[in-house]
């Protein structure tokens, strides 16, 4: 791997796990009272646990679309919003917490080891430098909507 390359994966890396000027998704979801993970607040259409169900569904979808070639991607837009405001107990939060957290470790993994610039054999042109961004841009975007929604719940520091 040359240097150029090493620094790209290097920024990518930071990207997807986020932080820097930005709070990152750790921050966003951490220390949520249950009784908040289901409000939908102000008429917004989603609660904290939608997004993080989202973040977590669409990750793992593109996470299995980069590795698995019998991957099948769950119908868009439906199966990639829970239908269900809150979860169902706090073994069901932190059980989409984790999975976020260890599907992103596995997207680093496969970031650092594959060609990012090679086609993904089963798409349409899409590779792992492009999933990796959209990795990053997706769960930025949607961490700021958790963070907003915090605020506007009082539970943001």
């Amino acid at each position: 791997m040359d240097e150029q390359h090493k620094i790209l994966i290097t920024e990518l890396i930071k990207l997807i796990e986020g932080g820097g000027a930005h709070a990152t998704l750790e921050d966003a979801l951490k220390d949520i009272p249950a009784e908040h993970r289901g409000v939908k607040p102000h008429n917004l259409p989603y609660s904290i646990w939608q997004l993080a169900e989202h973040i977590r569904i669409a990750q793992w979808d593109m996470l299995e679309f980069s590795k698995d070639g019998s991957h099948e991607s769950p119908n868009w837009p439906d199966d990639y919003w829970p239908k269900e405001s809150e979860p169902k107990d706090d073994e069901a939060w932190e059980r989409t917490i984790e999975q976020i957290f260890a599907d992103r470790a596995a997207f680093l993994e496969l970031l650092k080891s594959e060609d990012i610039y090679k086609p993904i054999p089963h798409g349409t042109g899409q590779n792992i430098l492009r999933e990796a961004l959209q990795i990053a841009d997706h769960n930025a975007y949607h961490t700021a909507e958790i963070i907003l929604l915090r605020r506007l719940l009082g539970i943001w520091k």
